[in-house]
């Protein structure tokens, strides 16, 4: 249920719309296996939940989105327990990936690290002016690995995945708009309400049509072609047999707004 609270994440729910806030400020909302637990608990709620539309993901305070991983998770993990806290990593990110909703990354600050990776298992990423992104994770002598050395090749392509990746270099929300990295930037005191905007207008697009444009765009992407086209052509026929395509027709050919029921 949606009502149930956290220690590390907040949530919060607006009509068809569930923000999940990350709260630890004072860690400028560090992921540790405590905040990875309960927001994979929140997903699959979320995933379950056929009142919930769209869901976006935000940090608490005006510094930072995430700052990344906690330190300390690491600081006395030996090479197993490291691995274990890698797949973990992957296996929550992948959720938000997998996830027939669209999620959108609020970034209203620093998302670096385990930060970044959070972001980019997102569909769409809306920053603010002051964001920094970045991978400094080569710095402490080792690589992302909740899937940033995966994602971010796809999303901005290999020359700058390497610049951010094995150069630790940090990047404004500015550069991040031009690579690709960002969807759109907006004024700090603007963030919250562009966000929502874009939700809203998630959350008025037909439900199984959406699941499936998700699917065909993120894993069409990881296969041959050919593999990607008979995806492709197997997504489209099933939205065929939907009542969501039968209103959009029949809302198209009368000139009205349809209001697509997910069925």
């Amino acid at each position: 249920m949606l009502s149930k609270t956290y220690e590390t994440i907040r949530v919060e729910t607006e009509q068809s719309i569930l923000w999940i806030i990350l709260n630890r400020p004072h860690k400028l909302n560090a992921l540790n296996e405590a905040m990875l637990g309960e927001l994979a608990d929140i997903l699959d709620i979320a995933e379950n939940d056929s009142s919930i539309k769209c869901i976006i993901i935000t940090g608490e305070g005006n510094k930072a989105f995430s700052a990344g991983a906690d330190i300390t998770m690491f600081s006395k993990a030996t090479p197993v327990k490291a691995e274990e806290l890698s797949k973990l990593g992957q296996k929550v990110f992948s959720k938000i990936e997998k996830m027939s909703k669209p999620v959108i990354a609020s970034i209203n600050g620093y998302a670096l690290g385990g930060g970044l990776e959070l972001a980019l298992a997102c569909d769409f990423r809306i920053a603010a002016e002051n964001a920094e992104l970045g991978s400094p994770e080569i710095s402490l002598g080792i690589i992302p690995a909740w899937g940033g050395t995966q994602r971010l090749v796809r999303i901005v392509g290999l020359a700058k995945a390497k610049e951010i990746i094995m150069l630790g270099n940090r990047v404004k929300a500015e550069e991040a708009l031009k690579m690709g990295l960002v969807n759109k930037m907006v004024p700090y005191d603007k963030l919250k309400d562009e966000t929502g905007e874009l939700a809203k207008k998630l959350s008025a697009g037909p439900p199984i049509a959406l699941k499936y444009a998700k699917q065909a765009l993120n894993f069409g992407t990881q296969v041959p072609l050919e593999v990607g086209l008979r995806l492709e052509s197997s997504l489209m026929g099933l939205t065929f047999s939907t009542e969501d395509f039968k209103e959009g027709v029949e809302a198209f050919t009368s000139k009205r707004k349809a209001e697509f029921k997910g069925k």
